[in-house]
């Protein structure tokens, strides 16, 4: 597949402007280190999350210096941390960083205007600044650094700027160069491209290239950013489908989007998951926790006036089953007439459940409903009774109203608290970690 193809691209046709991808250095362990009246840069510090909700409690964050010192990465966990007086050891505090990521991007908004910039994660933002950079400095490098000092001066907060034609360029910029700069900035441009991406060989350290994607391209002999640019783009986009031709695009730093057209996503399922805090082994534990996201699946579809077609249950196994008995868990579905009811969705995820669990400790949950439409009018039929489907919506419609008012915890069933439920639990948490803002 590899092989001199083509030996240049035509960057005239394409649009150029000026792009900055702005990462806030180790986000939440910055925050926690300016809460506490640290430098950010010298401060060596972990953020850590609960131990009861990870087994063991998982490295989220790290800031520079700690990371430095003792290797630790954001996968690790506290039986990986030195026993080293130094090291401050911090609980995530998911609301305080949702705060600071606001008051970043309201920084950025002097920059450039609020259709020009896109929160990308809650720590990396795109702005882009073709039309407005000029009006700042007379360099685009001076402007990144003037927003660079603005963020530090008034949350303490260092940030890294990657510069590029478009947001690809840019993206590629902060990832590979800025990330290592002095001065915390790096740029792209189609004149430069080639010249600092092609030689790369580690293709996995590129934005976009997954390390089973590179060991794809690696068996079809393509060893380098070069190879792939040089490839041919029929054969890649036959053998990859469409991330070929999306491939083919970085490696010419090739990206035509527009962030004032922003895409919207139909909506083809409506989901939730949970990794549980421990291994579930009784049947009666499990059936609460799918009980319990089937209810709150069923919710979401009321809020969106939405009815569905297909009911899906999936169980993921503990590490130890999936190391021993080579098997991740499961997934199946059903398709039902067109519901909201949580009573039928319910009663398909037990049936499941009883049908194809077969006893092993689950450590994860999770279900969804597909084929998604509008709700216009409700399906009877000779199996169900009109007067109490009727009766089960309108109570179903009061619990909603009353949840809405006082909070997900004012009204729940009495099988949360049983002990496999985790409901109430897991109310109080922001992205599936402690929400709350207050120093600990």
């Amino acid at each position: 597949m590899a092989g001199e193809k083509m030996t240049t691209f035509d960057y005239s046709k394409e649009p150029h402007g000026v792009f900055f991808m702005i990462d806030s250095k180790s986000f939440y362990a910055s925050v926690e280190s300016v809460e506490r009246g640290l430098n950010p840069l010298q401060s060596i510090l972990v953020v850590m999350s609960e131990a009861k909700n990870t087994g063991g409690g998982l490295v989220l964050a790290t800031s520079p210096k700690a990371k430095k010192l003792f290797n630790l990465k954001n996968v690790d966990r506290m039986r990986d941390l030195p026993q080293d007086p130094r090291l401050l050891v911090v609980p995530p505090r998911m609301n305080l960083y949702i705060e600071m990521n606001l008051k970043v991007n309201q920084i950025f908004s002097r920059f450039a205007a609020e259709e020009d910039i896109l929160p990308y994660s809650i720590d990396e933002s795109l702005v882009d600044m073709t039309k407005t950079w000029k009006m700042f400095g007379k360099t685009k490098e001076a402007v990144a650094r003037k927003i660079q000092l603005a963020v530090k001066e008034e949350l303490g907060i260092y940030t890294t700027v990657g510069i590029g034609e478009n947001p690809t360029q840019a993206k590629l910029a902060l990832d590979l160069f800025a990330k290592k700069s002095k001065d915390l900035i790096g740029m792209l441009d189609y004149q430069s491209f080639g010249a600092k991406i092609w030689p790369i060989e580690e293709l996995a350290q590129i934005w976009g290239i997954g390390k089973r994607t590179a060991n794809h391209l690696n068996r079809c002999g393509i060893q380098s950013m070069h190879d792939l640019a040089f490839s041919n783009p029929y054969q890649l986009k036959e053998e990859f489908g469409i991330i070929g031709t999306q491939l083919f695009a970085t490696a010419w730093g090739i990206d035509r989007t527009q962030l004032n057209q922003r895409i919207q996503v139909k909506e083809k399922s409506i989901g939730n998951s949970q990794v549980l805090p421990r291994d579930y082994r009784e049947y009666r534990d499990v059936s609460v926790v799918v009980d319990e996201i089937g209810r709150q699946v069923a919710a979401r579809l009321r809020k969106r006036k939405m009815q569905t077609q297909v009911i899906r249950l999936s169980i993921g196994y503990s590490m130890t089953v999936q190391s021993e008995e080579k098997t991740h868990g499961w997934a199946h579905e059903i398709k039902v007439s067109p519901t909201d009811s949580p009573t039928e969705i319910l009663a398909n995820l037990k049936y499941m459940l009883q049908r194809y669990w077969t006893g092993l400790p689950v450590r994860h949950v999770g279900v969804s409903v597909g084929r998604v439409m509008k709700k216009s009018y409700v399906q009877l039929d000779l199996f169900h009774d009109p007067k109490q489907l009727e009766k089960e919506n309108k109570l179903n419609q009061v619990m909603d109203k009353i949840r809405k008012r006082h909070g997900k915890t004012a009204l729940y069933f009495g099988n949360s608290l049983e002990k496999g439920g985790t409901y109430v639990e897991r109310q109080s948490l922001v992205g599936g970690h402690n929400g709350g803002n207050t120093l600990e």
